[in-house]
């Protein structure tokens, strides 16, 4: 796993100290080696910072050239086909000096082209081509978007990078930031693609290839960072979408019977473990007891000769804590299981360091634990399996039960009705709410012991009052319901959700919020926080439950073989039921969340007022402070649990804290 950067500018321009600059940046992604190559005539510079995984040798440097000289590559990433594509490529006649996916990369690219080569690639990855031959830059992202890239304009010049850290430092660049994407980060907890949130400067889709020229480089006007944008002039185009996986599914839906499907998914499963265990360096996994990662950890234990290296956080708060279910599962795997209980101060410590690893606003909460089990993994491992990707892909999220429970009882009632349902919910606070819960523990049985209770019950007095199926899949996924109202001089948020399924049909609206957050909340949220909680303590982090040909497969499948009887996953977890018990499994979905309520109530109130300060608030110009101080005000009382919605303005007032500081060393470095 690395770090990638690069600067296309005047060719009067000296690039050198630059592209230095931006590769230092990068430096935590890649500790263990790193590099720059330019192409003075036309203004051309590339950077890459190296964490060494396969081929540690001096020949896996990079940038690297093909064999002929004309491709240059910055590449960040896994091919788990290399060795395929190597034995189809030596065939052909291609000699190899070294061992890396690099090297096959670049001599795919001579073989195929472009985008043929990036058609046969299966991994993640995220790289910056430059074809000397033809003078164009070619960005490509993976099909999921498991790493990132981000790219854009800044000082006159065309620059992209693995983070938008690389990019602050690049000459001229100017900190503008985009209310409109502001608006939706406070919507979403996240800044979705393509946006980011900084004015002229953008995420490349998933599944997309950009090509530039020193002409495209020089100006920004007719460009879209849309690739379904008919009227740019230039834009991404794709060469792999889920929506086509989607609707290649539904033309081709699987026939066979459940003992066929489990078969099959079984036997993908174990083929996409089985390369993501091809490392030269040690290797683990994240193990959270669940029924992802332990299905993850089943199949590498499956076909490992020793024992794998698993990694657990627990918590004291028992209402958060997973790790005895992670150690039931690792000793009946016979893992070698490494579990650390983190104290809340442990937690506390990682939020400091949160706007520096995030790179721009970001508010899932689970952002803690998960920087806190990959500090854990990179004590003793370089590489570490995770198993995102499951509750999307196979139906494991609440809501897509939830919602045909709920919906499918009150949508027929009036909204008067709805509405007064919602005010006795509300009435009793979420505390309220939680101790009465934890009295019925007692004495219900532990698969029906709900977490949160209060704030979910909260939640749902909101969506009572929804007037469609698409406000209440907004109601569930949003924090603040109306952000642009919050936002000084911002507009109502683009609505990336309904761009994002315009045009398509569904089964039923179950099908339609999966397919949402596949190409939404997964890339966006999830696989940002895995990628920038492990690479920012230099650990790669490899999600084999998002091979894109399992994508492909589990769109195939009928809804009954996800969601059963009130339960997700349900093929998923026939296949880990024939490695571990499923009484292991007997118990409410939990996430990886930490008891942000009753920390901003303690320990971080003080930190939290110095940034929710009305003066302040209002100096900076942001925010309207007075529903903020509202909310504030609330849940110190205990009134309401407003969490969520506050960390969000946390989160980007730290943000914005840090952006300053960097914005302050620049200008003392020029």
């Amino acid at each position: 796993m690395c770090g990638i950067t690069g600067y296309l500018g005047r060719p009067d321009v000296e690039t050198g100290p630059a592209i230095r600059r931006m590769t230092a940046a990068l430096h935590h992604r890649g500790p263990d080696d790193s590099g720059v190559w330019l192409d003075k005539p036309v203004g051309l510079a590339l950077g890459h910072t190296r964490l060494s995984i396969l081929d540690l040798s001096a020949e896996g440097h990079q940038p690297m050239a093909s064999p002929a000289g004309r491709y240059v590559v910055t590449y960040n990433g896994e091919i788990y086909n290399f060795e395929e594509l190597r034995r189809e490529l030596v065939q052909k006649g291609v000699t190899f000096r070294g061992h890396s996916d690099t090297e096959v990369m670049l001599a795919a690219f001579e073989q195929w082209g472009v985008e043929g080569a990036v058609r046969r690639f299966i991994g993640m990855f995220a790289f910056g081509l430059w074809d000397r031959e033809t003078r164009t830059l070619h960005l490509v992202r993976d099909r999921i978007g498991i790493k990132p890239l981000y790219f854009g304009w800044a000082g006159g010049a065309f620059v992209f990078g693995s983070e938008l850290k690389a990019i602050q430092v690049s000459p001229g660049f100017q900190v503008e930031i985009d209310r409109q994407a502001l608006a939706l980060y406070l919507r979403h907890s996240y800044v979705p693609a393509p946006f980011s949130i900084f004015r002229s400067i953008y995420k490349l889709p998933p599944g997309c290839i950009l090509a530039i020229t020193p002409a495209r480089a020089a100006r920004e006007s007719d460009f879209s960072p849309d690739p379904d944008d008919r009227q740019a002039g230039w834009k991404p185009e794709r060469y792999w979408s889920a929506r086509g996986a989607v609707e290649q599914g539904g033309s081709d839906p699987f026939v066979g019977s459940e003992d066929d499907a489990l078969r099959q998914l079984e036997d993908l499963l174990r083929g996409s473990v089985r390369q993501h265990m091809v490392a030269d360096v040690a290797l683990g996994a994240f193990l959270s007891g669940g029924i992802d990662s332990s299905t993850v950890v089943a199949l590498m234990q499956s076909q490992s000769a020793r024992p794998v290296k698993t990694f657990t956080i627990g918590f004291t708060e028992k209402q958060f804590n997973e790790a005895d279910y992670a150690g039931r599962v690792a000793r009946h795997l016979l893992t070698e299981h490494t579990e650390f209980y983190a104290s809340p101060q442990d937690a506390l410590d990682v939020i400091p360091r949160l706007p520096r690893l995030f790179d721009e606003p970001f508010s899932d909460s689970s952002q803690i634990p998960t920087f806190l089990v990959s500090q854990l993994a990179r004590a003793h491992v370089t590489v570490s399996l995770s198993g995102d990707g499951g509750d999307e892909l196979f139906g494991g999220y609440n809501r897509y039960f939830w919602y045909p429970r709920i919906w499918g009882k009150i949508g027929w009632a009036p909204r008067w009705l709805r509405g007064a349902a919602a005010r006795g919910l509300t009435a009793v606070s979420p505390h309220g709410w939680d101790r009465g819960f934890r009295l019925l523990h007692q004495v219900m049985p532990e698969r029906l012991r709900e977490r949160n209770a209060g704030y979910k019950l909260h939640k749902l007095a909101e969506v009572l009052q929804a007037d469609n199926e698409e406000s209440v899949y907004l109601g569930l996924i949003s924090h603040w319901a109306a952000p642009a109202s919050l936002i000084r001089g911002g507009g109502p948020p683009p609505d990336v959700l309904g761009k994002c399924r315009m045009g398509m049909a569904f089964d039923d609206f179950t099908q339609q919020m999966m397919y949402t957050d596949t190409v939404t909340y997964l890339p966006d949220d999830i696989l940002v926080k895995v990628d920038r909680a492990s690479m920012g303590i230099s650990l790669e982090a490899r999600v084999p439950l998002l091979d894109h040909r399992l994508l492909e497969f589990a769109w195939r499948l009928p809804r009954h073989m996800k969601i059963r009887g009130g339960q997700g996953k349900w093929l998923l977890r026939q296949v880990l039921y024939k490695y571990v018990p499923k009484t292991f499994f007997d118990r409410p979905k939990m996430g990886f969340a930490v008891p942000l309520d009753s920390w901003l109530r303690g320990p971080l109130r003080e930190w939290a007022e110095a940034l929710l300060a009305e003066k302040r608030l209002n100096e900076e110009g942001f925010f309207q402070p007075d529903p903020i101080r509202e909310k504030w005000a609330e849940h110190l009382s205990g009134r309401r649990d407003w969490q969520y919605h506050l960390w969000d303005i946390l989160m980007f007032q730290a943000w914005l804290d840090e952006s300053k500081q960097a914005a302050a060393g620049m200008s003392c470095q020029t």
